[in-house]
């Protein structure tokens, strides 16, 4: 099955849909995430912001299908060192504006190739990592325990808890309410998910993740009507901010202070910002382009530019640095989005929403939301993926493991950068082994030894070829063979010269050399 990509309108019947559920999924976590990174009440619409100019700006501009973008809890922790640095919010969106400009920059100088040097391995950990760590992160939230900020993916908490008190935690204090709406929307998302219910013409367009929320909303209503011990209220409900006017609405909106174009620690946070940002967002681009059902694959530079244009864009109205988010953009695929219009409409019902019914949107409680988060979790973290990396080898199953146990200990870049490190160890392991093939006659005249170099031989391959000449046996014939090289080093044509030259006349071995060209030996003898 194929999917016009040139008219965005032609699916609008999956896209739409699609792009309401990832609207669900946003909001709580625009909110959540601006509430954590800035600390301050007031500023909670700048996420809303952040998200609204991640589906409208980066979503028209991007060439990502499905990709979803808004404001990351992986940036948490840089915006707010930055806005204690800074002193104050305004000065903190001049350096996002710097940050969308190198961003930008970025892209045009093609850095975007970064993207593809992410293994497989590391990829699928990053995604089964984060599953979990929803499960593990929206189980409190499920149980009526909302110390913590939805969406938040660090294992350390800034309140001094972690992942696994937290659970804990939400035991002692739980909700009974919240209980039996997470319960409920449960068990409604698994009856959506059936196949005789997507047969169902209704249940085509309209959404299990609304069906969830307008029960919770009910379920509320009548808690508070009928057990009023159960009802949810305050920090247990969205809250998204609700402006009494017109002008306050647009009060919510900041500019930048340019003033602070001078100050050192605005450039070197925008350069912070730019590279953190960019790195999630390709890590999230390899990750959406593998779940994407019709195996597309994003234009990475375009990427940068669409996400630095959108940073732009957020940083000069009052918003939080963007970047391509996996937990919206998986979000987006499970509810059978097919082109980027699902991105742009979540991020116009973002707007519409927060201009006419910002007071209802209060009304649904984290629970429900929790339950639609705990099924995306579920979705990028089943266990046929455990079994299908296991199938493939140790070289594939130990680095998405490590990434895994890294990202649920540590945080998501922290997590990336152990596991790739493991990866890499066996990148470098299996090249050792494999620079080379190895083949032993058995002549009259005696042994003929022939090592048939690799299509490419890199530095990389020194130590493995300079052992096996080492041990080669003393008076031994042998020859090696370049002929079906592409490329080889020069560091690994010094050490063939060096040994044909010097080190085989000393002990009796004869060594012919085929398409092995001789190089200037800088140094040498």
């Amino acid at each position: 099955m194929s999917v016009d990509k040139n008219n965005l309108f032609s699916n609008l019947k999956y896209d739409f849909p699609s792009g309401l559920v990832v609207y669900l999924v946003a909001l709580p976590l625009c909110l959540g995430v601006a509430l954590a990174s800035t600390g301050r009440p007031d500023l909670l619409f700048s996420g809303i912001i952040a998200g609204m100019i991640g589906g409208i700006v980066v979503g028209f501009l991007s060439g990502s299908a499905l990709g979803v973008s808004g404001p990351a809890a992986g940036l948490v922790v840089i915006v707010l060192n930055a806005l204690d640095t800074l002193g104050s919010f305004e000065a903190f969106l001049l350096a996002v504006v710097i940050a969308g400009i190198l961003q930008v920059i970025a892209g045009l100088m093609k850095a975007g190739i970064i993207g593809y040097y992410f293994p497989s391995s590391i990829i699928k950990g990053m995604l089964a990592a984060i599953g979990i760590t929803l499960i593990l992160k929206e189980i409190p939230h499920a149980f009526g325990y909302d110390a913590d900020f939805m969406g938040d993916e660090a294992f350390d908490q800034k309140d001094g808890q972690n992942t696994f008190t937290e659970l804990f935690n939400a035991v002692r204090y739980s909700s009974t309410g919240a209980i039996i709406i997470s319960a409920v929307s449960l068990g409604l998302l698994i009856l959506f998910d059936k196949p005789f219910m997507k047969r169902i013409q209704l249940f085509r367009f309209v959404p299990g993740a609304l069906f969830v929320v307008i029960t919770g909303i009910f379920l509320n209503i009548l808690f508070a009507t009928l057990m009023p011990g159960w009802a949810l209220s305050g920090d247990h409900m969205v809250q998204l901010p609700v402006a009494s006017s017109a002008g306050e609405f647009f009060s919510f909106f900041k500019s930048p202070d340019f003033s602070a174009i001078n100050n050192v620690d605005v450039y070197t946070i925008g350069l912070t910002l730019a590279i953190v940002a960019s790195l999630e967002t390709l890590l999230c681009v390899e990750a959406t382009d593998k779940l994407d059902p019709y195996k597309r694959n994003t234009p990475t530079n375009r990427e940068l530019i669409a996400q630095g244009i959108g940073n732009i864009t957020s940083g000069l109205i009052g918003g939080l640095p963007v970047t391509q988010v996996i937990v919206r953009s998986s979000a987006n695929i499970d509810s059978g989005g097919r082109t980027k219009m699902s991105t742009i409409i979540h991020g116009s019902i973002l707007l519409l929403s927060a201009l006419f019914i910002p007071a209802y949107l209060n009304y649904i409680p984290l629970a429900s939301l929790a339950a639609i988060l705990l099924m995306v979790g579920y979705k990028l973290s089943k266990f046929s993926l455990y079994q299908g990396m296991y199938k493939l080898g140790k070289e594939q199953f130990i680095p998405f493991i490590v990434t895994i146990i890294a990202i649920l200990s540590t945080d998501l870049l922290k997590g990336i950068a152990i596991g790739m490190v493991v990866a890499i160890y066996f990148i470098l392991r299996k090249n050792y082994k494999h620079s080379y093939h190895y083949f032993k006659e058995n002549h009259r005249d005696g042994d003929v030894i022939t090592l048939i170099l690799s299509e490419e031989v890199t530095f990389l391959n020194k130590g493995s070829i300079s052992a096996t000449l080492d041990n080669l046996p003393d008076g031994s014939t042998v020859v090696i063979d370049g002929s079906k090289s592409l490329n080889i080093d020069y560091d690994v044509l010094e050490i063939i010269q060096d040994f044909k030259k010097h080190s085989a006349p000393l002990r009796n071995i004869s060594v012919k050399t085929v398409g092995i060209h001789e190089v200037a030996v800088i140094g040498g003898h």
